[in-house]
């Protein structure tokens, strides 16, 4: 019998198409909202797999549009009632539940403070919904497992879209709109070889840059949610500054390269380290030392990037199940972590 983990893996393609027709009248307004707006700073109200969400996004909009993203602390609202001033700013607060305190907080904190608020969320009614101007349902579906998948994936493609409308890009829009299909391709891809070369370590770093240290920092949380496997994730370029000292055969690296102008960075890391006779693995063509993790090429530099968490949620749900974990019930957890 499937994990509701698996199943929910599995419901990823058609939670994605499912956001994109039904949201589509609440991205555009959204989308329209920007344009009017013009915002030259972008802020994001999130924790857990919604803040790695809001990353993703962060490089997503830096990259195609040149404004600065910065993640607000939650407690700024909570504990410290900090005044904002968000006056020509946009704002977007990322919730599955829709309902953790301080979230709701920070995101009323951002519509007073003047922002063009923005709700992704896969909970409508709900009090994030309402705490935002343009609230938009990420109709993912009921997810059971406390480990975030689908809700993860259609937060970035609803952002993804959002950032299409707004800007106007065409190229972006076809690659959103091409998701889907991409999506259920990499659903069908197996990185099951990983579970005997991860075997022995005790703790792992996941590497990745740009779009893909926001899929790297998911996989790492994953890593930790479903397995008790304590892992780190790091910029290619930062595991240098010193962190890179643990990396060795039983302290392994998994790299995630998408095809972008990072890509060669990426692996160049990664071949690098199994030179030096590290374990490394990267979802890369250029992988030589390292060993090569199969992947699906989106066509687009930033959707490249989300298709790679697909596999890798397939795999961290089979290697929970073989050390003899429950994936959907993972230890000192639960759904909503109302957190003030």
């Amino acid at each position: 019998m499937q994990t509701n983990m698996r199943q929910e893996v599995n419901e990823i393609p058609e939670a994605a198409a499912r956001v994109l027709a039904r949201s589509a009248d609440a991205i555009r307004a959204a989308g329209r909202a920007l344009r009017e707006r013009d915002p030259a700073v972008v802020v994001t109200v999130a924790r857990g797999s919604s803040d790695h969400a809001a990353l993703f996004l962060k490089y997503a909009i830096e990259l195609t549009m040149g404004r600065p993203v910065a993640s607000l602390g939650p407690s700024l609202a909570s504990i410290y009632g900090a005044p904002l001033k968000l006056d020509g700013a946009a704002a977007i607060a990322i919730s599955q539940s829709g309902k953790s305190p301080d979230i709701v907080a920070m995101a009323e904190a951002t519509t007073k403070a003047g922002a063009v608020s923005i709700a992704l969320t896969n909970t409508l009614p709900s009090p994030l919904a309402a705490a935002c101007l343009y609230p938009i349902d990420l109709s993912a579906g009921p997810e059971i497992s406390v480990a975030a998948t689908k809700s993860y994936v259609n937060s970035i493609v609803a952002g993804l879209a959002l950032l299409a409308e707004w800007t106007g890009d065409a190229a972006l829009r076809r690659a959103v709109d091409d998701l889907p299909e991409q999506l259920a391709r990499a659903v069908m891809l197996d990185w099951s070889e990983l579970a005997a070369d991860l075997a022995d370590a005790q703790s792992l770093y996941v590497l990745g840059r740009g779009p893909a240290l926001a899929i790297a920092s998911e996989a790492a949380l994953k890593f930790k949610e479903t397995s008790g496997m304590h892992a780190e994730a790091y910029s290619s370029a930062e595991v240098l500054h010193g962190p890179v000292a643990l990396v060795g055969p039983s302290f392994p690296v998994i790299a995630l390269a998408a095809r972008d102008a990072a890509e060669q960075s990426v692996t160049g890391m990664a071949n690098g380290l199994a030179e030096r006779g590290a374990y490394a693995c990267v979802t890369s063509a250029g992988a030589t030392s390292a060993r090569k993790l199969p992947f699906v090429a989106t066509g687009h530099p930033i959707t490249d990037a989300l298709a790679l968490i697909v596999p890798f949620y397939g795999f961290v749900e089979a290697w929970s199940r073989g050390r003899g974990l429950d994936p959907d019930k993972p230890a000192n957890l639960k759904k909503v972590t109302e957190t003030r």
